[in-house]
Formats: C-alpha cells, sequence, structure tokens
C-alpha cells in the first residue's frame, strides 16, 4: 500500500470517503427518521437522499447525528420513448433544486446494458442527448452526476443488441457528453464482471468517480455466469478483489460515498437490525484487507 501502511477504514474518512447506508440496497424499509437512526447506531456517514428525506429531514438533524446525504437517484425515466422522458424532464428542474437546497451534491443511474431495438450507435446518441439534458441540469445547480455500467455478460448478452458494458465504453459517452460535472458510478461488481483491471482505475482523476458500490461475487461460478441479481456482501467470498479495487481508489484520491449493494436474497430475509449489522461489518472487513 502507499506510504507503507494499510488502507483502514479511518484513513478512507480521512480522504473524504464515506459509509454511505443505502437501505433499499439490502432491503431495509424505514423512514426517514428511521435511516437517520439506523445510520448514526450502525456506523454510517451518509444516507440516500430522495423527495421524502429531505423533506422530512433538517440539516440540523443530519448534523446532530454526525450523517450527510450520500446521494440521490435519477427520477426521470430515459430509457423508454420520448414522451416519458419529457414527462420527467418537466419537473426534474424543480426537484434539483430542492435536493441542492438541502444539501445534496451527487445523483446517480445505470446504463441498461442491452437493447431490443436501438444499435448500439443509436443508443449512444440517445444517452448522449437525453443524459447530457438531465447532466446540465444538476450542473447549472452544482451538482455531479454519476453513471453506472452494467457488466455482466449474462446482462448484457439477454437482448438483440449489447450497449455500454465496461468502463472505457463508459468513458467515452462521458467524453460525448462533453460536461464537467459527470462521471463513474464504480461499482466493484461491475468492474469484476466486465474484466476491467487496477489499471483502469489507476487512469482515472479522482473527480471521475461520483461514488462507490462495494459487493463480491458467489463462489464457484464462472465470471461469464455470473448473474447481476444475486452477488454477497464486500469481503464475503473474496472473489472479487476488493482490496486492490479500494487501493487503486486510494491512488487516485477517490473521495465520495461508498455503500453495499448485494441484491442478496438471504440479507433481504433478515430483521433489519441484522441486515444493517451485516452491511457495515462487511464495508469494515473489506477496508480492513
Amino acid at each position: 500500500m502507499a506510504g507503507g501502511f494499510a488502507f483502514t477504514l479511518a484513513h478512507a474518512r480521512a480522504l473524504g470517503m464515506q459509509l454511505h447506508l443505502s437501505l433499499g440496497a439490502i432491503g431495509v424499509k424505514a423512514t426517514p427518521e428511521q435511516a437517520l437512526e439506523y445510520a448514526a447506531r450502525f456506523g454510517f456517514d451518509a444516507i440516500d437522499a430522495d423527495a421524502n428525506s429531505v423533506a422530512a429531514l433538517s440539516p440540523s438533524q443530519l448534523k446532530s447525528r454526525n450523517v450527510a446525504w450520500g446521494l440521490a437517484g435519477l427520477p426521470v425515466d430515459f430509457r423508454r420513448d420520448e414522451a416519458k422522458f419529457r414527462e420527467g424532464m418537466a419537473t426534474f428542474p424543480k426537484y434539483v433544486g430542492t435536493l441542492r437546497a438541502a444539501g445534496v451534491d451527487r445523483m446517480t443511474t445505470w446504463l441498461s446494458p442491452a437493447s431490443r431495438d436501438l444499435t448500439y450507435r443509436e443508443n449512444f446518441r440517445q444517452h448522449a442527448d437525453r443524459l447530457g439534458q438531465v447532466a446540465r441540469i444538476l450542473n447549472d445547480e452544482g451538482l455531479r452526476f454519476g453513471m453506472e455500467y452494467v457488466g455482466p455478460k449474462t446482462s448484457w448478452t439477454s437482448q438483440r443488441y449489447p450497449f455500454i458494458h465496461t468502463l472505457r465504453e463508459l468513458r467515452e459517452l462521458i467524453a460525448e457528453m462533453k460536461l464537467p460535472n459527470v462521471g463513474i458510478v464504480l461499482d466493484s461488481w461491475h468492474w469484476y464482471t466486465a474484466g476491467d483491471t487496477k489499471e483502469d482505475i489507476l487512469a482515472l482523476k479522482p473527480r471521475d468517480v461520483v461514488s462507490v458500490d462495494l459487493n463480491d461475487a458467489p463462489a464457484g461460478i464462472p465470471v461469464d455466469q455470473q448473474v447481476d441479481s444475486r452477488r454477497e456482501l464486500p469481503a464475503a467470498t473474496g472473489v472479487i478483489d476488493v482490496k486492490t479495487f479500494l487501493a487503486a481508489l486510494q491512488t487516485i484520491g477517490f473521495d465520495g460515498p461508498v455503500r453495499a449493494e448485494p441484491f442478496n436474497e438471504p440479507l433481504r430475509k433478515m430483521p433489519p437490525e441484522e441486515a444493517l449489522a451485516a452491511t457495515s461489518a462487511s464495508l469494515k472487513k473489506a477496508f480492513a484487507l
């Protein structure tokens, strides 16, 4: 490791990384007030931001618990027809203004890795146009915009036309959009299933990465047979080299929210407090490798 010391959670936090509690990603339902209490009790630094949360929780409530906003998800449907996209965009500026007033500074979404109807180039142009419009509104309000590629071969071969499913391809889309606030949601799961490497991360600048997801993969399954909806908590199996992944992020100086997004059925069946404890422990284990 750089500097001859282990990359601990304390060091990650010193760099500006935050343990982000995303309750939806682990199947826990809660009110905004409960989410804040859970985050404080189980050692998280940030929680999801959405319309309900920012309306229910004041800055003073977050400050009293030493918890911040992590990020918001994109509410606009950009994957279907133009009319649906226009409908979402009509109210989007007001929504972004509300988030900004509450102190939220990041919004993210994911890209479908295949299409039934659009060729790669057609899909690329549509994404650059529609998400470019989204990103410009966010940029005007000072929010960063992160996009996540989906890496499993079982996903990008599921429809007629494969689309963006690697870090390099996503960077091409970002370059096409030509906006300073656009970057990457870097997920260890998609990094692994796409065949991306440490060098791919080291080629990034800190501002290129908007947020990070940490996950592991089930053991005994070849990488090209991994299925997106069947993941493991960070550092659960050791299939994904999370130590190298985090070391590369440390090297480039990433500072932002880090969450677990395992889509794991046994975790979702746990009582909420058990699921929260397991998620918190897994993230801390990953940083201690």
